[in-house]
């Protein structure tokens, strides 16, 4: 296989999209949503490590990175309706969903929300490092004090310590931070509301926000494959080893995604219905 060419997209502007890369022979176009306060560079640091023929569309939310002069998103159902809205032009070619943490309940309702309206739906929907949604959150952090909750996102890699030497950006940050926390720790469903496509649930071995033992009640919101991969680090684990990522993910979608050469995950619960 011919190694992918990366090059920036030259497509009609899209707020909801930034930083894509496209390859030279593209087969996936995996759709990336970040973590609470994330924007799109959450996952820039991806690019480099890209198995051929992925292309990497980097989702921007509202109030944050390129549309850091918008509101920020205060109605859970509201964003995943206008990010439905914003990114259904990217749903014509196969594709994944990614979300992490705050974004993986999102890429939730944003398939949900696919499917109701008849678009064409994922090859798979990939969940990482978040409670199941009828599971409630342990903690409510986002009630914290600033100082609370910076300490908290420090210990639980939320937030890079080096940052702190960036005062401004570190309080420009926290708002996007605290406000999508208030939206992730109010979404709840009474009971799980399956999806048609397979949906592979990640995680990291030492997350204390998401253990691993937590993901396994993903089970239930899929009618079609479901596994579970567990991978070395904490709840940052995507960001601190992305080539043992797009390892696990290619495992997870054999045949659509090419596999990296990378460390192995610690434990994959092979798909099953």
């Amino acid at each position: 296989m011919n190694s992918p060419v990366f090059e920036p997209d030259t497509t009609a502007h899209n707020p909801w999209v930034s930083g894509r890369f496209l390859s030279a022979y593209p087969g996936l176009r995996l759709i990336c949503l970040p973590q609470s306060g994330g924007g799109a560079g959450a996952f820039s640091g991806w690019r480099p490590h890209l198995p051929p023929g992925v292309e990497l569309v980097s989702v921007e939310l509202p109030g944050r990175g390129g549309r850091g002069d918008e509101p920020l998103p205060d109605d859970f159902d509201k964003l995943a309706d206008q990010l439905l809205d914003g990114i259904s032009a990217e749903l014509c070619a196969p594709y994944a969903l990614f979300g992490h943490s705050f974004g993986a309940l999102l890429a939730y309702e944003l398939t949900r929300r696919i499917e109701r309206a008849a678009l064409p739906t994922p090859q798979a929907l990939l969940v990482s490092a978040s409670r199941a949604p009828h599971v409630p959150p342990v903690k409510k952090v986002s009630e914290r004090s600033d100082e609370a909750l910076l300490e908290w996102l420090l210990k639980n890699d939320g937030m890079p310590r080096e940052l702190l030497k960036y005062a401004a950006f570190v309080t420009y940050a926290m708002r996007a931070i605290r406000a999508d926390l208030v939206l992730a720790e109010t979404y709840a469903v009474e009971r799980p509301d399956p999806v048609g496509c397979p949906l592979h649930a990640f995680g990291g071995s030492h997350d204390p926000v998401v253990p691993p033992t937590d993901l396994d009640a993903w089970r239930g919101y899929t009618t079609a494959d479901f596994s579970v991969t567990v991978l070395p680090g904490g709840h940052a684990y995507p960001h601190t080893d992305p080539r043992a990522m797009f390892s696990a993910m290619a495992a997870a979608l054999p045949g659509q995604m090419p596999a990296a050469a990378a460390s192995s995950p610690v434990s994959i619960n092979p798909p099953q219905r």
